[in-house]
C-alpha cells in the first residue's frame, strides 16, 4: 500500500527546504520504526509505502506527524495512458460501490515528458467511465473527484485527509509547557509543536487538595501531546506547600496571581536546566481574571524568561474545537480540578501592578518552598514508540 501526502508549508522555504523535508523523514522513521515502512520525498509530495500489517501505524503516523497538510492512499501504476485508464477506472468502481453517481478527474502532471497533458489525462482517463454509464460526469459538484498526479510513478487516489500542517518537531526549539488538566493547555503545546517545537511539561499537583485522578489525568494528556510532538517529559511538582504559604500570607484576592507567579518561578528553574527556549502557556487575553492585559503582565515579569502564549487572541469556542481535533477534549473535561481552582478566591484582583505584586511575593517569601518542590520533582517520559507499539 502507498499513501501520497502534501508537505504545504515546507515547500515555502526555498533553499533551507532540503533541511525541514530531513527533519520531516527523521520524525516518520520515529514513528513506524521497526517496521517495513519506506519514506521518501520528491518534489512536493511525501510517499510513504509499506505492507497490510503496518497500516494502522501508517494512518497513526499520517494523522499525526506535523509538517504535511494531507494525505491519501493511493494507487501505484505505470506511466502509460492505458495504465492510467486501468487505474481510474478502478477508482471510478470503488466510488460506484461507495454511492456515487456523479465524477470528475483532476489531473497533475509533474513529470513535463509524460505524452499527455493535464487536460488529454482527464479526458483519456473519463471517456471509458462515461462510455460505460458507470458514472456520469459533473465538473462542478461531483460526488467523486478521482485525483492523477504523474510523478517518478503515476498515483491515482479518491479518498483525501487533512493533515495537521506547521512545521517538523525539531525545526524551531524546545519549550516548557505549563500543562494543567484544563482544555486551554495541552492546545496551547499542540499549537507550538505545529510550529517545529520540541515541547516537555511541568504539572504542579497539591496533594490531598487534588487527587491522583487530577494527576493520572494530566498524564493523560501528555501522552496525547506526545503523539504530535514524539517525545514529551513530563514534570510533576508537589506544590502543596508553596500553596498553603500564598493562601496564608497573600491577600485573598491575590492569591491566584501570587500562585501563578510561583509556578513561573519554578518553571523558569526547570527551563534553565532543560535549556529551554521559552515557556509556554495557555493563557487567552481575558478569559478568566488572571488573564487580564495588567495580570499577565505581572505573570511574564515574574517567568523572567521568554514566555508564548499561543492561545491570547482565541477565544474558548476556537480553543475548544482544536481539543476536540488532537483528541484532549474528553480527557480535559474529567471532573478532577487542578490546584488554581480549588484555590481561586471569590473577587480576585482584576489590575495587578508590578509594584504592588512584587511587595506582596516578599511578604509571602516563598523562594525556599519553591526550591525544594522542584528538588523532589517526579519526572516522567512519553514517547510515539510507545504509543504505536500496541498498533
Amino acid at each position: 500500500m502507498t499513501y501520497l501526502a502534501k508537505i504545504g508549508e515546507l515547500s515555502l522555504k526555498g533553499l533551507n527546504i532540503r533541511t525541514f523535508e530531513r527533519l520531516l523523514l527523521r520524525n516518520i522513521r520515529r514513528y513506524v520504526a521497526g517496521r517495513a515502512v519506506t519514506a521518501s520525498v520528491h518534489a512536493g509530495r511525501l510517499i510513504v509505502s509499506g505492507e497490510a500489517p503496518d497500516e494502522a501505524a501508517i494512518v497513526y503516523t499520517l494523522s499525526h506527524v506535523l509538517g504535511i497538510t494531507g494525505w491519501a492512499p493511493a494507487c501505484v501504476c505505470e506511466k502509460t495512458a492505458a495504465a492510467l485508464c486501468t487505474a481510474v477506472y478502478a477508482a471510478a468502481e470503488r466510488a460506484r460501490h461507495d454511492g456515487a453517481q456523479t465524477f470528475k478527474v483532476e489531473a497533475r502532471r509533474a513529470d513535463k515528458h509524460f505524452p499527455l497533458t493535464s487536460y488529454e489525462i482527464c479526458c483519456q482517463t473519463a471517456a471509458p467511465i462515461c462510455d460505460s454509464g458507470l458514472l456520469t460526469v459533473d465538473v462542478h459538484h461531483p460526488d467523486a473527484v478521482i485525483h492523477v498526479e504523474v510523478r517518478d510513478s503515476c498515483y491515482v487516489y479518491t479518498e483525501q485527509h487533512v493533515g495537521c500542517r506547521g512545521l517538523p518537531v525539531g525545526s524551531s526549539g524546545r519549550g516548557l509547557l505549563l500543562l494543567s488538566g484544563g482544555i486551554d493547555s495541552p492546545v496551547a503545546g499542540y499549537r507550538m509543536m505545529r510550529r517545529g517545537m520540541h515541547v516537555d511539561c511541568i504539572y504542579f499537583h497539591a496533594y490531598p487538595y487534588t487527587s491522583a485522578e487530577a494527576q493520572h489525568k494530566v498524564e493523560s494528556l501528555a501522552e496525547t501531546l506526545a503523539g504530535y510532538g514524539l517525545d514529551v517529559n513530563l514534570a510533576i511538582v508537589p506544590f502543596t506547600d508553596v500553596q498553603l504559604c500564598i493562601k496564608k500570607k497573600s491577600p485573598p484576592e491575590w492569591t491566584t496571581l501570587m500562585l501563578r507567579a510561583c509556578m513561573m518561578r519554578c518553571a523558569r528553574l526547570l527551563a534553565q536546566e532543560l535549556r529551554a527556549d521559552c515557556l509556554i502557556t495557555g493563557e487567552s487575553l481575558g478569559q478568566v481574571a488572571s488573564q487580564t492585559i495588567e495580570n499577565m503582565a505581572v505573570t511574564e515579569h515574574f517567568a523572567q524568561f521568554p514566555l508564548l502564549r499561543p492561545l491570547v487572541g482565541l477565544d474558548k469556542e476556537e480553543i475548544t474545537a482544536t481539543a476536540r481535533t488532537i483528541g484532549t477534549y474528553e480527557t480535559s473535561i474529567l471532573p478532577y480540578e487542578d490546584c488554581c481552582v480549588l484555590f481561586s478566591p471569590k473577587h480576585p484582583v482584576l489590575h495587578a501592578s508590578v509594584a504592588e505584586a512584587e511587595k506582596i511575593y516578599a511578604t509571602c517569601a516563598p523562594d525556599d518552598l519553591i526550591a525544594a518542590a522542584y528538588a523532589a520533582r517526579e519526572t516522567k517520559r512519553y514517547t510515539v514508540e510507545t504509543i504505536l507499539h500496541s498498533l
